[in-house]
């Protein structure tokens, strides 16, 4: 697919989405470029702002199969990957797939569920496959991981560990939406009788697999690849950060700028892309020392900190 006709498949689908949800523009463009890039999204968002239906009405507009797992303390890992039982009509065992098993997965509250079942996930996010009683099974492509968490209640709550968060290349929020906004939803309410809204499907599996392969022909330089490796290490110089940002993270932040590229119809990539995408790309990455806690400081004020310092390069 070429670049122009990329942009506008994807222009499509957020325009599609946006009929659906109401949310901030930059928000919607954020998941769509983790769509592009092939990257999962963590959303960490009070209830009630449209999590659940901002990834029900990606997966619509994009033509592609849903499934929402909820997760709770007593979710096990076979409760999302599937299991191994008997078949007595063949006398001998099957695989049946669990939730797992569709282009986009919606993880509801994924910290409520323990590490243990968090890690699950791993496999799955990082590699596209999941190994149940030593056997590997192939997940459907694209398959697309919005995990959404709640920052407000902590009790019976886990937190990710690093590694998980390291899988996801995107940690956003969708916001409260202004007063018009909120008039918005009361008056979309009123206009139909279904109490969600929907998104009509505008692609199939074929148009996104064309999205992902046009990303991979936009061009970055090398001054701006030296500038997001430049970026990436800075954040392991800075005194209230214990574990900076991974090589993982580098490579996610390289795909990121590349897709937001392609959603402004572009060839190339411009500092102001890497720009966009570092704070969603570098601050979840980031594990701060005690001294920060105490003095209030926060991983987002670190990736600012280090816009500020780190050089752009000339373009």
């Amino acid at each position: 697919m070429e670049i122009a006709a990329a942009t506008q498949r994807s222009r499509d689908v957020l325009t599609e989405v946006g009929s659906a949800v109401i949310a901030d523009e930059e928000f919607l463009e954020t998941i769509m470029a983790g769509v592009v890039a092939g990257g999962h999204v963590l959303l960490e968002d009070v209830p009630g702002t449209g999590k659940t239906l901002t990834a029900r009405s990606f997966a619509e507009a994009l033509g592609l199969s849903f499934r929402r797992i909820q997760f709770t303390p007593d979710l096990l890992p076979s409760d999302i990957t599937g299991s191994t039982v008997y078949d007595e009509s063949t006398a001998g065992f099957t695989f049946q797939q669990g939730p797992i098993f569709a282009n986009v997965v919606l993880a509801d509250e994924i910290n409520r569920a323990p590490p243990k079942t968090q890690a699950a996930l791993l496999e799955a996010m990082g590699e596209g496959q999941v190994t149940v009683d030593r056997e590997t099974y192939d997940l459907p492509d694209p398959f697309f991981v919005i995990a959404t968490q709640n920052p407000v209640e902590q009790e019976g709550t886990f937190r990710l560990p690093e590694a998980q968060r390291d899988r996801f290349m995107f940690k956003t929020s969708v916001g409260y939406p202004d007063a018009d906004g909120e008039r918005t939803i009361l008056d979309m309410r009123a206009e139909r009788t279904a109490s969600t809204p929907s998104a009509s499907t505008v692609l199939d599996e074929q148009a996104v697999a064309g999205l992902k392969t046009a990303v991979e022909s936009i061009e970055m330089e090398g001054a701006l690849r030296d500038y997001i490796v430049s970026l990436a290490r800075a954040t392991r110089e800075e005194k209230h950060v214990r574990v900076g940002v991974s090589p993982r993270g580098i490579q996610r932040a390289f795909e990121a700028a590349r897709a937001m590229a392609l959603l402004d119809g572009r060839e190339y990539v411009v500092p102001d892309d890497i720009k966009r995408i570092a704070q969603p790309t570098f601050a979840h990455r980031l594990v701060l020392t005690t001294e920060a806690s105490v003095e209030g400081v926060e991983a987002s004020d670190i990736v600012a900190r280090v816009l500020d310092r780190v050089e752009v390069p000339p373009t």
